[in-house]
């Protein structure tokens, strides 16, 4: 299993800077009806491993279908570099778009489709 690391992520703009540990693993890509419209493809960390330095007041949030995934988007640029939501346990998680990540090449991940398009 791959080594965690501390990786600068944020929106197109720079109002959205985040830092978060992650090893990257697994990293999907899902085939829901918002996921394969932005193209994200997505990694998951508990909110100790996020940390949010600055945007807060920039976000703004989009929520559809079950209501449970908060889809928080740059209200500048428009990018979602990341959500918050809750896993099917109800415990707390942050999820990563990876193609925000500064110094992360998508195309040397090991992608695993997801789809929720069916749940």
């Amino acid at each position: 299993m791959p080594e965690a690391k501390t990786y600068a992520g944020g929106c197109h703009c720079g109002a959205v800077k985040y830092e978060v540990s992650t090893a990257l693993e697994p990293v999907i890509s899902c085939n829901c009806s918002i996921c394969s419209k932005r193209g994200s493809l997505l990694t998951f960390v508990p909110p100790s491993q996020f940390k949010l330095r600055a945007g807060e007041g920039a976000v703004a949030d989009y929520q559809w279908n079950k209501h449970v995934i908060h889809h928080l988007f740059c209200k500048t640029c428009g990018i979602l570099s990341f959500a918050r939501g809750k896993t099917q346990k109800g415990e707390e998680m942050i999820a990563i778009n990876v193609r925000c990540l500064e110094g992360v090449d998508p195309a040397k991940l090991k992608v695993t489709p997801f789809d929720g398009r069916s749940l």
